[in-house]
């Protein structure tokens, strides 16, 4: 197989998928024939072939799909009129909280907002897959940590938490909106309700704690540093 066969492959599995396509297994379309680079470099040549039309290719948490560009969504979004659910601005900061200082606990997102943080709120966040317990501090109690998920990533569009907007501007009351997935508005509103974590003081407390998976946080918060050497966390994917 040529390299413009192994392209029209890629591209075709691509367009046909329902969920974004890891490298494991486009490598998987080619029996493992083709390397990892040649994959990736496949998929660059694939990007630069859909410029300037109105569906992209781009990499996710989770791996490479096809999507409308943010210019054009407002167009298929006629197609489906219904309104998405829309998150309390409690909701917005909790999860803002969890993605900007993970891994959390429950108790650590009370302290930032100043307010008790409702199950329900949990539950919710949860239930839409953008957050999951990963494992639990080692304190009194073993409370859970929080984390976000991959699929928290590939809803904003993003790749890593690293491409999370910085912590700049005024403060906003806006609604957290998943119609809006991978769009600037939805991540300067993540942000923004994000915007009182500097001053907490989180992050200068060391603790022990023990993860559970190592799909959700890619890299821990550099302050977030066992504090003795009983604490084994499991590497991170």
């Amino acid at each position: 197989m040529n390299t413009h066969e192994a392209k029209r492959v890629l591209e075709t599995a691509l367009i046909c998928a329902q969920q974004p396509m890891p490298l494991r297994d486009m490598r998987t379309l080619f029996d493992e024939q083709v390397g990892a680079d040649t994959v990736r470099t496949l998929l660059d040549e694939l990007a630069r072939d859909w410029q300037g039309r109105g569906v992209e290719l781009v990499a996710l948490a989770s791996g490479w799909r096809f999507q409308s560009r943010p210019e054009m969504r407002e167009y298929p979004d006629r197609l489906h009129p219904e309104k998405p659910p829309r998150y309390s601005r409690a909701a917005m900061e909790t999860l803002a909280i969890i993605a900007y200082r993970q891994p959390v606990t429950r108790g650590d997102i009370e302290d930032i907002r100043g307010v008790t943080v409702s199950s329900q709120i949990i539950k919710q966040l949860e239930d839409r897959g953008w957050i999951e317990a990963i494992g639990y501090r080692e304190a009194p109690g073993r409370p859970g940590l929080y984390a976000t998920t991959r699929q928290f990533l590939d809803d904003l569009g993003l790749s890593s938490l690293d491409q999370l907007p910085v912590l700049e501007g005024p403060p906003s009351a806006a609604v957290f909106d998943p119609g809006t997935a991978g769009q600037s508005s939805l991540l300067d509103d993540i942000a923004q309700a994000a915007l009182p974590l500097p001053e907490s003081g989180l992050g200068s407390v060391p603790f022990d704690f023990v993860l559970l998976t190592d799909s959700v946080v890619d890299t821990p918060a550099p302050a977030l540093t066992p504090a003795s050497d009983d604490s084994t966390p499991a590497a991170h994917a």
